[in-house]
């Protein structure tokens, strides 16, 4: 959501940046050089210097929310921290945390992994709210929760206020409970959306989290919803009965997984790339009973490129059949980054960036099973590209596998918010059975580039956020906003979408520059016309024309009235400004300025 919804530090001498030996004892203890923007902490390190460094990086980046400096942060296996002196990390912009075992259980944070809301007004005094608390990841740990030498409220809990492309995948919590909100710095407190995947966690407090979803993964307990909440493959989630009150959405298992690929250590220290299978009707996490079912890759087995490299040597290395981890940057990419070969894998760390530069497409993937990408943020540039991420031609051959799906995770896209964007679309999905799992896809509502409301509408141009025309395509924790058509068009038979999350346009001047035809406005989710069958739980469209209150939508949703096209728990809501008049198809009230905040529900479209 928006307003509503290369930094070098100076390390302490005992922390290293990656390609310097934390233990110069034997080459078994080095790691490969991951560049300057890569740290890698080890369990003899004294807690303090860890401690300072990992302080410096959070004052660096607590604001930076349109910088350029991109950080990874990764802990060798052990223990870190103590009860008389735990860990305390917050984690700000484009920063990742995230150990290096082979299992979550084998790094242990004894103490806090957070983060807080911001406060945006008076100096960092007031209007405090998580809703831009954008671009961090956090994998592949346990905390054992110690608040030892916080305040009364922040013991209370491990505060993990965020918003869209922030992830948690593989965390083991313990030792106290978990809160997606920050109930101990001054209101409004506002949190806007998520993702957990693969996670055993204690009883977790939702709080003001508008929509979230959480995936395979194990709770203790929940303590509310707010709009719209979704567990699919989660023991110990709320049932659903009731619904919208408490507004749950519960799948028993997951129809189509994969977990996000990881950096391991194996026994002599060395790096490898662990990517797990895909699985049917998932639930629960993947190491419960030892490593995750996957194959590993050694790290000789990837091209390492950092931002200074052309295209045309990430290209060539792909060709010769390496994979791609791409070190945490900012990278200019004036011709496709092209994914040829089945089963590659594209690594990102550190929310390592592509921009578009002229009218680029920054990664173009082939139609063939298999390929990963994960971890890559896509900016558009300021000419306009006809996509920033295209999977498989517009009719092209459609190699796909059901049983191993080219999967996208954790890819988010921005259109504006740092540099002017333009493109026509962001993501483009022609192969079939794609699997996207987590992706945010944003035309900036907000952002460093001097527009005004009406100047962004004509100058960040982005015509549809996502458009699926490849069949058999599964979205889990699919986020898509702002965009000046279709936000998404579902095209490809046979889909399925697991939490959507939109939010129209703030910017349309006038109710004729939002006009479908003779249609007032465009739907936020769109299944087109030919579609059979379709599956949707959970979905939310929102409404905010801060920039022309008096403008109209005629429907959140619009889809074929086929038998097999099924929208299970879906709604409206309006965020102060401009009205949907029906949730779907012409059902549902509207959600106007009569109803601020209260969602407008359809429990099941057809009924």
């Amino acid at each position: 959501m928006g307003r509503l919804c290369a930094i070098g530090l100076v390390l302490a001498t005992a922390v290293m940046t990656a390609g310097t030996p934390a233990v110069a004892a034997s080459p078994a203890h080095r790691l490969p050089d991951l560049g300057p923007n890569v740290t890698v902490f080890d369990p003899g390190m004294p807690v303090a210097d860890i401690q300072a460094t990992l302080d410096a990086a959070h004052a660096a980046q607590v604001d930076a929310e349109m910088g350029t400096a991109r950080h990874a942060y990764l802990f060798r296996p052990g223990t870190y921290g103590t009860a008389e002196q735990p860990l305390q990390i917050e984690v700000g912009y484009y920063t990742e945390i995230a150990g290096l075992g082979a299992s979550p259980t084998d790094v242990v944070i004894n103490g806090k992994v957070e983060v807080y809301n911001r406060c945006l007004e008076d100096g960092g005094t007031a209007n405090c709210l998580a809703l831009v608390n954008f671009w961090r990841t956090l994998s592949n740990l346990s905390i054992n929760v110690n608040a030892a030498g916080q305040d009364g409220c922040r013991a209370s809990a491990n505060i993990w206020a965020v918003s869209q492309a922030v992830s948690m995948r593989r965390i083991d919590i313990t030792g106290g409970n978990l809160s997606l909100m920050d109930y101990c710095t001054a209101g409004p407190q506002y949190a806007s959306g998520g993702f957990i995947a693969d996670s055993r966690l204690p009883t977790v407090t939702n709080g003001s989290q508008q929509q979230w979803l959480t995936r395979d993964s194990e709770i203790a307990g929940w303590s509310n919803g707010v709009w719209n909440q979704v567990f699919s493959g989660v023991a110990g989630a709320p049932d659903e009965s009731g619904f919208p009150n408490p507004p749950y959405t519960t799948l028993d298992t997951t129809p189509v997984s994969r977990e996000k690929p990881y950096l391991f250590a194996d026994a002599r220290g060395g790096l490898n790339v662990r990517v797990p299978s895909a699985r049917k009707n998932a639930r629960g996490i993947t190491w419960a009973d030892g490593m995750t079912p996957g194959r590993t890759l050694p790290l000789r087995d990837f091209f390492v490129a950092r931002p200074s490299d052309p295209v045309r040597v990430i290209n060539s290395q792909l060709a010769r059949g390496k994979h791609l981890l791409l070190t945490p940057g900012v990278y200019d990419i004036a011709r496709s980054i092209e994914v040829r070969r089945p089963n590659t894998v594209v690594l990102g760390l550190g929310h390592a960036t592509l921009t578009a530069v002229h009218g680029s497409t920054p990664l173009d993937v082939a139609d063939v099973p298999g390929v990963v990408v994960a971890g890559v943020t896509v900016d558009a540039g300021t000419d306009k590209s006809p996509v920033l991420l295209r999977v498989g031609k517009r009719h092209g051959h459609r190699w796909s596998s059901a049983s191993n799906p080219t999967t996208l995770s954790d890819v988010y896209f921005r259109v504006g918010g740092p540099h002017v964007g333009r493109t026509d679309t962001a993501l483009e999905v022609n192969s079939d059975h794609v699997l996207i799992d987590h992706a945010w896809v944003w035309r900036a509502d907000h952002g460093v580039e001097g527009l005004t409301d009406t100047e962004r509408w004509n100058t960040n141009l982005g015509r549809n956020g996502a458009v699926i025309n490849g069949d058999h395509v599964t979205a889990t924790g699919l986020f898509v906003e702002h965009f000046q058509q279709y936000n998404t068009v579902w095209n490809g038979d046979d889909g399925t979408t697991i939490l959507y999350q939109n939010e129209l346009p703030y910017d349309p001047p006038t109710q004729a520059d939002w006009m479908n035809g003779d249609v007032e406005g465009w739907a936020g989710y769109k299944v087109g016309d030919r579609v059979r069958t379709h599956r949707l739980y959970g979905g939310g469209v929102y409404v905010f024309n801060q920039n022309n209150p008096e403008i109209h939508t005629e429907n959140g949703f619009e889809v074929p009235e086929a038998p097999g096209v099924r929208l299970h728990h879906i709604m409206t809501v309006n965020l102060s400004a401009g009205t949907i008049d029906h949730v779907v198809n012409g059902v549902g009230d509207a959600a106007d300025t009569t109803k601020v905040g209260a969602p407008v529900y359809v429990a099941d479209h057809p009924a």
